[in-house]
């Protein structure tokens, strides 16, 4: 079977730079590398295509030759125009393209660091339930959490007072081994210390080898004012301790805020219904107000109708901009009582003539009847 052009093979044309060779290989070569391909000969036999290609026109001399002479220019000149005999082939030539070979170390296993190293402890999760008022000032929470921590008795080492642990013999202390399986190599944990890098053959008593033991700690949260339901607060250092004296992980609180019985959150504003009679909708008037700092003065102005708004400014959430806060909106409840004494029923029934009187349920009934004429 033919070769294909090694410049259509990456995509380029034969005026194409260094750098543009090197980006369309990397690319190539991530797109069909085996380990993202499993089991897929067609994109093995790609990436093997797009390595030769570029092994030949990455080198001056070499392009120069396919350029001039095409296949037959490069045969005999190393790798060129021969393929190459296995994936490690293709990792000692061109691990450079991929940053000093990270990505190859990724895939093959080549480099890198075994998993015995100082690793990070795992992250923790928990649920926080607070008060619509703790949400709104912030607060500080005390939390007990069950964990693990170092191990007294051993101080973590899981091996018993006196003893030492030793290097793993199968892995040789990396905590990762590698097996080839064809053109490729496979990197895995350690069946035989799990990946710790070194076994115990005298375990300590108290956590029989864990180096660590499930504890009740305490610790406190600061909520900060203006936290939102469902936010997630990070507690740096919290979590569980590091494998081989690494830092601990982080604590994860996910925060919920109970409903307020009168207020309302819509965004930094708070919202509220207040209860007015019709008089002092009517005629105006100045009531207290319940707002999240005690009591406040409310201007209602004559005229004022149901469920129209009043806003007071500065009662709502902290923005976290210095003392800025929202505001308090304030929904007008217009209320009728159920029950009314004679002298109330008494001026009603004068207000009923004197509204008769003055047209306006006239002039309104009027208004609807043109609308269907």
């Amino acid at each position: 079977m033919a070769k294909r052009d090694y410049y259509e093979v990456l995509g380029l044309s034969k005026g194409a730079s260094t750098d543009d060779i090197k980006k369309a290989y990397r690319k190539l070569a991530m797109k069909h590398h085996p380990d993202r391909n499993p089991g897929d000969k067609e994109a093995e036999a790609k990436f093997k295509e797009a390595a030769e290609a570029y092994e030949v026109l990455s080198d001056e001399a070499k392009r120069a030759r396919y350029d001039q002479f095409g296949h037959a220019g490069v045969e005999g000149m190393g790798h060129a125009g021969q393929g190459f005999n296995s994936m490690e082939d293709i990792f000692a030539a061109f691990g450079d393209v991929f940053g000093g070979g990270s990505i190859f170390d990724q895939f093959f296993g080549g480099g890198g660091g075994g998993r015995g190293e100082r690793n990070q402890g795992a992250s923790l999760k928990l649920g926080l339930e607070i008060t619509f008022r703790e949400a709104m000032f912030g607060c500080t929470k005390t939390i007990d959490l069950k964990r693990n921590e170092d191990c007294e008795t051993c101080s973590g080492t899981g091996a018993k007072p006196g003893t030492k642990s030793a290097a793993c013999r199968l892995c040789g202390g990396s905590g990762i081994v590698r097996q080839g399986q064809g053109f490729f190599v496979v990197q895995t944990a350690c069946p035989q210390c799990h990946g710790a890098g070194k076994t115990i053959s005298d375990p300590c008593a108290t956590c029989r080898g864990a180096g660590s033991v499930p504890k009740k700690v305490t610790i406190k949260v600061r909520i900060p004012a203006g936290i939102e339901d469902g936010s997630r607060l990070r507690v740096s250092g919290e979590g569980e301790p590091g494998r081989q004296g690494g830092p601990r992980g982080d604590l994860y609180v996910y925060v919920t805020v109970k409903a307020d019985a009168f207020f309302e959150r819509h965004d930094h504003d708070v919202v509220c219904k207040v209860p007015v009679t019709y008089a002092q909708a009517a005629l105006g008037a100045e009531i207290d107000v319940p707002t999240l700092n005690g009591s406040a003065k409310l201007k209602i102005a004559p005229g004022t109708q149901p469920n129209e708004i009043l806003r007071m400014r500065g009662q709502g959430v902290p923005t976290g901009r210095g003392t800025h806060r929202g505001d308090q909106l304030v929904i007008v409840q217009v209320t009728v009582p159920k029950k009314t004494s004679a002298r109330q029923q008494e001026l009603l029934k004068e207000l009923g003539v004197i509204e008769e009187e003055s047209g306006e349920q006239r002039n309104f009934f009027e208004r609807i009847k043109s609308m269907f004429e």
